[in-house]
């Protein structure tokens, strides 16, 4: 089971979206683990966003991430980064497919909804920014036989 970072976005907070995308995850048989609603401050999204520090729109980014609340999520699930990023869409909404996050309701080639772990590593790292310890939960539920199977005794 992998455990990946979600954010939705200040443009997804503002639209009032987040319940509607935090439910396709839940549909989807992801399960939240951590979630919380705050205001990024400088810098946390400076940290965040360190690999793109040298790119022209990073200035734009930071005061974007830090200019409303976000809903900071913590999924887990068998496969959960690619999943999450697939349901994502692509990064723009004006080139994401319809079904997606990002192809259903963004249209925008800046603001994006939502932000979601690449990779294992990513995602380790991007969950300790921002849960502390003990704020990331462990616990079944009583649905997962019904979301994977486990009759190889590991969830497929």
């Amino acid at each position: 089971m992998e455990t990946t970072l979600i954010i939705l976005k200040p443009d997804a907070v503002q639209r009032g979206l987040m319940g509607r995308i935090l439910a396709r995850f839940e549909d989807k048989g992801l399960q939240v683990v951590g979630c919380k609603l705050m205001k990024i401050p400088p810098d946390l999204a400076e940290r965040h966003y360190e690999a793109h520090k040298a790119k022209p729109f990073y200035p734009g980014l930071v005061k974007f991430m830090t200019s409303a609340p976000v809903l900071v999520l913590a999924l887990r699930g068998n496969g959960a980064i690619t999943i999450a990023r697939n349901m994502m869409g692509a990064t723009f909404g004006s080139k994401a497919a319809p079904g997606t996050i990002r192809g259903d309701f963004g249209v925008s080639n800046s603001f994006n909804l939502i932000h979601g772990s690449d990779s294992p590593e990513a995602a380790t790292k991007e969950l300790s920014l921002f849960f502390n310890p003990g704020e990331v939960l462990e616990f079944g539920r009583a649905i997962d036989p019904w979301v994977y199977d486990f009759g190889g005794g590991k969830p497929e």
